[in-house]
């Protein structure tokens, strides 16, 4: 059996890998070729769906979800440009569905394309368990996990070395141990504050997630706090006081990056399972350098995760 000296000289490997070749596919400019699998997901609250079907033959997921009211659109919805559909009408009350103008009646389609089996798991909707990772689960399973079955992260890459979204960035910092780039979340579109939603990316590639992080990383999460709240000042007026600054655990991808979220922007991932403040990372850091080799950390992972399988696998499940 690998020890942790082994699998982390992998890591370091896997991360000044050159070997991933950057595949990207066309824009797409309709669905025409789209041919649907199966819905894998909904989400009546929060208006959108996932699908996973082929296109061109290769697997991909679209994310559809219903785009927020622009208030300075409105009057192209109360007007005769929108036809009704009476449903109900009692006394002083009706409601209608309502369909208004065609410009009005867009919805933010993100596509992954190709997909592989990991991405289709990832947006499907699954029963969900909690995991208290001690340092020792850390070390034997979820680390050879990651290791072994790390997602490619080209297109993190991309944004670092400017090859892709680069008119999309904020802010940049490029010292290569502190700096960062911020830029807006796929989720926003950079329209209503309220549901401001963007991502500070690291520089550094040493850095994967909360477990990495000591007393030497107070110099970057300081840099990040201080810096990503200052350019969302400047850039949307919004100030800090009404901005969510965290870190996910476990994170959707190992390259360290921090989000911040309007307190008003229902943001996945903002449950106590998963979300870490960012100013609570740093005081806790500075109270222990060790304090995230040392803490249990609560997540949750969803029974066709690999990580569900490999504590399933463990035993770990039974215990409960």
């Amino acid at each position: 059996m690998e020890g942790t000296g082994d699998l982390l000289n992998k890591k370091r490997k896997l991360e000044n890998s050159d070997e991933i070749v950057d595949k990207c596919p066309p824009v797409l400019k309709n669905f025409k070729d789209f041919n649907i699998n199966k819905v894998i997901a909904e989400n009546p609250r929060c208006k959108t769906a996932t699908i996973h079907g082929q296109i061109a033959g290769e697997d991909a997921v679209v994310l559809l979800e219903k785009t927020a009211f622009d208030a300075s659109h409105l009057g192209n919805y109360l007007s005769e440009l929108t036809t009704l559909n009476n449903t109900l009408k009692n006394d002083i009350y009706g409601t209608y569905d309502a369909f208004p103008p065609l410009i009005e009646n867009a919805i933010r389609a993100t596509v992954i394309h190709p997909a592989t089996e990991k991405h289709i798991k990832k947006y499907t909707d699954q029963p969900c368990y909690v995991v208290h990772e001690t340092p020792e689960l850390y070390t034997n399973i979820t680390l050879p996990l990651i290791i072994s079955k790390q997602f490619s992260i080209q297109w993190v890459y991309n944004i670092l070395g400017k090859k892709k979204e680069a008119d999309r960035i904020v802010f940049e910092d490029p010292d290569p141990e502190q700096g960062f780039v911020l830029l807006p979340d796929m989720k926003w579109d950079c329209k209503d504050t309220r549901s401001l939603y963007l991502v500070a990316i690291v520089h550094k590639h040493e850095v994967k997630s909360l477990r990495d992080l000591t007393a030497d990383s107070l110099p970057l999460l300081n840099n990040i706090l201080h810096k990503g709240l200052d350019a969302i000042k400047e850039r949307f007026g919004v100030p800090s006081s009404q901005v969510h600054v965290y870190l996910h655990y476990q994170p959707s991808y190992y390259h360290l990056h921090v989000h911040f979220a309007h307190v008003q922007c229902e943001a996945p991932g903002m449950g106590a399972d998963r979300a870490h403040m960012l100013i609570d990372v740093i005081d806790n850091i500075q109270i222990a350098s060790n304090f995230y080799q040392r803490k249990t950390l609560t997540f949750t992972v969803r029974e066709e995760d690999d990580l569900y399988k490999k504590y399933k696998d463990s035993g770990y499940f039974d215990k409960s």
